[in-house]
């Protein structure tokens, strides 16, 4: 008797995979997630019904940690890399929606990334990280620099991207064996639902090839070496999406867009063909941390006109993360299909909103400190809801909070689930 499916899959994993999808897809079922989905579509469509809020980046390896509360409910038991990824997958999403479901929309289907590959950019980050502990995916990171002289911008190349029919065909085939009959399956092109592969990046990924200090070097020194490399970067970024395109390698409907909610009346474009997905049919995401460190002269000239080219491509964009951008939003302005713009912990609250009024989302994002420290204060909670909730009333704007980049919650998952009894509080009431 095989203990084998068709495709080398064990059985006994597929049957704990089995079990988990079919509870997944009852609560996709219910009635609420048309509701949820409602709502998420009026404030991505800036007609608001109410604020919305998720917890996204949560410190998985803590709280499945033997001994943690509840941590028996994220313990993966099949043995194949197939299953331990897609059984860990589908017991986060059941966790979520049973400690932490705030505006968590579950869909009837799960997306599987198609095997894309690239020649890259040409440039390989070349780096010393120290851990934060084991388990944890923070790291800090010291980069090298390799772009330091002219000749070196010729490093960045044009990649050439392609569709693995083979490795594709052995995903899609176990997803299936999987999930048939329980839940659908999408393979998605490059798409965002894992690893914010639709992201534009430009100086946080030369910071990586660079670290941070030669750029700020330069924009003192030498800032026509850093047009040049913003240059080069733009153009081969283009091209690459050029590829993504002409080779149906994009993916499409996302469900989340940098920790968001995603949905929205306004996308796709018309003329969709799923097949062939293009940039104005999906959302794009991108940030400026490094610019907290500089004047508003040095943002004007090294931000909208390298981002402005190709955000014009695509359907909605969410710009920013945890750099303060209260300051910027005039210039933000200048960057077209911006829709979500993140006010990060930094932020000054009260200027955000009265700058961005009814013309974005707010996209609020928590300080996760609040989790971490040696006392759980919920009160901290409370207080940045009643101030960011009174700004933007006052100001017209659309909002939504979400709780991200949270690294350790001192290995206490009622902080998660108290943040977002709070927030659904808060934001229904």
């Amino acid at each position: 008797m095989t203990t084998e499916t068709s495709t080398g899959l064990p059985q006994a994993d597929v049957a704990v995979v089995r079990e988990l999808a079919t509870r997944l897809a009852e609560i996709a079922a219910l009635p609420v997630q048309q509701e949820r989905i409602r709502e998420w579509q009026a404030l991505n469509d800036l007609r608001p019904e109410r604020a919305m809020a998720m917890i996204d980046e949560v410190p998985w390896h803590e709280l499945s940690r033997p001994g943690v509360l509840a941590a028996e409910e994220l313990a993966v038991v099949s043995t194949h890399p197939f299953t331990r990824e897609l059984e860990a997958r589908l017991r986060r999403e059941l966790y979520r929606w049973r400690h932490m479901r705030v505006d968590m929309v579950v869909r009837p289907y799960l997306d599987f990334g198609k095997a894309i590959r690239t020649t890259g950019w040409g440039l390989e980050i070349q780096e010393a990280t120290l851990d934060q502990g084991e388990g944890n995916i923070v790291q800090s990171h010291s980069y090298s620099d390799q772009l330091a002289n002219p000749e070196d911008i010729e490093k960045f190349r044009e990649p050439e991207l392609w569709l693995d029919e083979t490795a594709n065909a052995a995903i899609e085939a176990r997803a299936h064996e999987c999930l048939d009959g329980i839940m659908g399956v999408r393979m998605q092109g490059w798409h965002g639902f894992e690893g914010n592969q639709l992201a534009y990046c430009l100086w946080d990924d030369i910071e990586q090839f660079r670290g941070t200090e030669p750029i700020l070097m330069d924009f003192m020194d030498r800032p026509e070496h850093l047009h040049n490399i913003a240059r080069r970067y733009l153009e081969v970024r283009m091209a690459e999406l050029d590829q993504l395109e002409a080779k149906g390698l994009l993916g499409y409907d996302q469900d989340r867009i940098h920790c968001t909610g995603a949905q929205t009346t306004q996308l796709p474009a018309p003329g969709f063909d799923p097949d062939r997905v293009r940039a104005k049919d999906v959302w794009i995401c991108g940030r400026s941390q490094l610019f907290v460190s500089v004047g508003q002269a040095t943002f004007d000239e090294f931000i909208p006109d390298y981002y402005a080219p190709y955000y014009a491509r695509y359907g909605l964009a969410q710009f920013g993360c945890c750099e303060p951008l209260h300051g910027r939003i005039d210039s933000v302005r200048r960057i077209p299909n911006v829709r979500k713009i993140s006010i990060s912990p930094w932020a000054k609250v009260d200027i955000a909103a009265e700058k961005i009024g009814p013309d974005y989302v707010y996209s609020r994002k928590p300080n996760p400190a609040m989790v971490a420290m040696d006392q759980w204060v919920p009160g901290m909670a409370e207080r940045d809801f009643d101030d960011v909730l009174a700004a933007t009333r006052a100001n017209g704007c659309p909002v939504e909070f979400t709780l991200k980049d949270i690294s350790t919650a001192r290995s206490d998952p009622q902080r998660l689930w108290d943040w977002c009894a709070i927030a659904e509080r808060k934001t229904r009431g």
